[in-house]
C-alpha cells in the first residue's frame, strides 16, 4: 500500500514531516509523523508526501489540515478518484486552532474524507450526538515524551519566563492579547523576576486590511517592522531549545493562542518536560485531559498581583509537589493519549485497519 501525506504548511512537505522531527516553533514537534512513517515502513507500507510523486500512484492520502477547495493537490486527488467511500480514500487530520484555520471545522468540508482525526471535543461530541462516531476520532496534539525526567530546584535561576512568538489577531477567542497583558504586567511591576523569549518581539507586526489591501504583506519589509517595533525590556531574544531555557525557571506563562475545548498544544508539555510549572490559560476543560495538580490555573487568579504573590511566596515543598505531580502524570497511562505512540497507533489502526497496535484508552 502506498500512503501519501500533504501538509497545509508547505515547509513540512517534500518528505520533511516524515523524516525530520525538528520544527522552528517547537522541540521535536514533527516527531509523531516521523514515528508514524517509521512504523508504516516497518509494516511494509510505502510512504511519501504527495508533492514528490504522481498522485495516481497512491492508495491513501492523508491531508494535514483542510487544504482548501482550490488547493491543486486536493483537486488532483479528487480528479484521480480519491474520496470518502471510493477504493482510493482520503483522510483528514486537524491540528491547527479554529482561529487560524476556521475551514478546518466546517463540517461541509469533511464530506470528502472517510475519517477525520481531531483534538476538538466539540466536533467529537457533535459526531457522537449525530451517531457519526465512525467518522470522527479523537487525536490530541501529540508529543515525544522522554523516558526519564530530572527535576529539581538547583537549576532554577529565576522566577518566571515565557517562550512565545509575537502574534496578534482580531478574534473574540484569541489569547495573544492576554499574553501581552502578562508580559507588560511583569515588566511594569517585577521586571527582576521575568524574562521574555521567542521570535518577533523585536519588530512590529502588521495585520488586517486597509482599503481592501492586506497590510500583513508589509511584514516582509524588515526595516519597517524594526523601525516601528514596540519596546519589550524583558525580551532576551530567540532560543535554540525550549527545554534548556525553561529548566532555568520555576514557572512559565503558558497561554494557548486561543480557547477551545480540547485544544491543548505542545506549550504545556514544553513546560512539563523542563520541570517548569506552567501557569496555564487555554482549553476551558483542561482538567478533563490533564491532572489539575500539574499546573497553576490562571482562571483562579483575578489579578496578576494575586498570581505573583502566590508563585513568589510558594514554599519549596509545595513547588516540589507540583514537580512530582508532573512526573507522575508523564509516566502514567494518562499521558498516553498525548504521546507520539498513541498518534501512530490511532492512525495505523484507523487508516490501514491494523488493530494489534491499538491501546484501549478511551
Amino acid at each position: 500500500m502506498y500512503i501519501g501525506f500533504y501538509n497545509y504548511h508547505k515547509e513540512h512537505n517534500k518528505n520533511k514531516m516524515l523524516t525530520d522531527p525538528s520544527s522552528s516553533i517547537g522541540d521535536d514537534l514533527l516527531y509523531p509523523f516521523v514515528l508514524l512513517s517509521q512504523r508504516l515502513k516497518e509494516m511494509g507500507q510505502k510512504v511519501s508526501t504527495i508533492d514528490l510523486d504522481d498522485i495516481k500512484k497512491f492508495d491513501i492520502i492523508v491531508f494535514v489540515e483542510f487544504p482548501g477547495i482550490n488547493n491543486k493537490y486536493f483537486k488532483q486527488s479528487i480528479e484521480s478518484g480519491f474520496s470518502a467511500s471510493g477504493e482510493k480514500k482520503l483522510y483528514l487530520l486537524l491540528i491547527e486552532s479554529p482561529i487560524i484555520k476556521p475551514d478546518n471545522y466546517e463540517v461541509k468540508n469533511h464530506v470528502y474524507f472517510k475519517k477525520v482525526f481531531t483534538w476538538s471535543d466539540e466536533l467529537i461530541d457533535k459526531a457522537t450526538n449525530l451517531k457519526e462516531v465512525k467518522k470522527y476520532f479523537r487525536l490530541n496534539c501529540s508529543q515525544k515524551i522522554p523516558p526519564e525526567f530530572n527535576f529539581g530546584l538547583r537549576q532554577k535561576e529565576k522566577l518566571c519566563a515565557i517562550i512565545s512568538s509575537n502574534k496578534s489577531m482580531a478574534h473574540p477567542k484569541e489569547l495573544y492579547t492576554e499574553r501581552i497583558k502578562a508580559i507588560r504586567w511583569f515588566e511594569n511591576n517585577h521586571p527582576e523576576d521575568f524574562d521574555l523569549y521567542g521570535n518577533g518581539w523585536d519588530r512590529y507586526h502588521f495585520e488586517g486590511t486597509f482599503l481592501g489591501i492586506k497590510i500583513a504583506r508589509l511584514n516582509r519589509l524588515k526595516f519597517l517592522t524594526k523601525l516601528l517595533r514596540p519596546y519589550y525590556p524583558s525580551y532576551k531574544g530567540s532560543i535554540k531549545s525550549k527545554k534548556e531555557t525553561y529548566q532555568k525557571y520555576k514557572f512559565s506563562i503558558c497561554y494557548e493562542n486561543t480557547q477551545a475545548p480540547g485544544y491543548i498544544t505542545e506549550k504545556i508539555f514544553d513546560c512539563f518536560f523542563a520541570g517548569c510549572v506552567p501557569i496555564y490559560l487555554g482549553a476551558q476543560n483542561i482538567t478533563t485531559h490533564i491532572p489539575q495538580d500539574t499546573f497553576i490555573d490562571k482562571r483562579n487568579f483575578d489579578t496578576y498581583e494575586k498570581l505573583y504573590d502566590y508563585i513568589k511566596n510558594m514554599p519549596d515543598k509545595e513547588y516540589l509537589n507540583y514537580l512530582d505531580a508532573i512526573k507522575n502524570f508523564l509516566k502514567s497511562e494518562k499521558a498516553y493519549p498525548f504521546s507520539a505512540e498513541c498518534f501512530a497507533d490511532i492512525l495505523i489502526k484507523e487508516i490501514i485497519s491494523y488493530p494489534s497496535l491499538w491501546k484501549n484508552f478511551l
